[in-house]
């Protein structure tokens, strides 16, 4: 991610923070970083990449409303994604899918409370297909028996390296997440029916938007579970943003 934007720390409000905690720790090998009765930071290593906010009277959205997705985390290496997948396996994770996205290799669950998780890898950027200023991100199937070969040891720890690669949302329209995206200085750089996706530089995408469950909803309620905040590092000022559909950013200035 070039330096001047970067995603930094996620928030996630969460009904039972002991259960999300132990989830993170278990099955996505991040670390405690800090923690108390009302939330906890999580991270790899030093570097703090999830916080979980407890209120146990939060509702849970339903699959219509604006917010989440799905949060990424990218992995360093395949090896990386082949050693999770085995551990997965190995804890009878439920996962929903698993994609060969062109640019990357990609297996998807749900967190306890039905938050969307992306597990993934980058494939080399110069097998990446650039046209027109457009990458090429299909959606096939992934052969996970050649992916599990690749593992190298036990999945132990998330290891250093891995972050939070990119955040995709349910909006209640593409053309104002666009805007919004464009206002903070990132480019289309793919479109699907349905969605579009963001990125600063050259990677394939930092956000992406859709519309497939939540076309015509109106901005999120702050009273639900999910996502509450995204910090994006950058070079300039800090301020505090509220996206079209309630997704509040704060820009953190290094």
């Amino acid at each position: 991610m070039p330096p001047e934007r970067r995603i930094g720390l996620v928030t996630l409000t969460v009904n039972n923070l002991p259960m999300m905690t132990a989830f993170y720790v278990g099955a996505m090998g991040l670390v405690v970083l800090r923690q108390d009765r009302a939330e906890t930071v999580l991270g790899v290593a030093e570097d703090p990449l999830l916080r979980l906010r407890a209120d146990p009277l939060a509702r849970r959205p339903a699959q219509t409303e604006t917010g989440l997705f799905h949060l990424a985390f990218l992995l360093p290496s395949r090896a990386d994604l082949a050693g999770w997948l085995l551990e997965a396996t190995r804890r009878r994770l439920q996962l929903v899918a698993s994609c060969d996205h062109d640019v990357s290799e990609s297996i998807y669950l749900r967190d306890p409370e039905g938050n969307g998780i992306e597990v993934y890898a980058d494939r080399p950027r110069a097998d990446w297909v650039w046209k027109n200023g457009l990458v090429r991100m299909g959606s096939y199937g992934l052969d996970l028996e050649d992916l599990a070969r690749a593992a190298r040891e036990r999945w132990t720890d998330a290891p250093v390296g891995t972050i939070i690669g990119h955040l995709h949302l349910q909006v209640g329209a593409l053309q104002p997440a666009e805007e919004f995206m464009a206002e903070l200085g990132a480019h289309v750089t793919s479109r699907y029916p349905g969605a579009s996706f963001f990125a600063w530089g050259d990677y394939h995408h930092h956000f992406a938007a859709n519309i497939w469950n939540s076309r015509g909803s109106v901005p999120r309620d702050r009273t639900v579970t999910g996502l509450a905040e995204i910090e994006l590092r950058t070079d300039g000022r800090t301020e505090t943003l509220d996206g079209p559909w309630g997704t509040r950013l704060r820009l953190m200035g290094d």
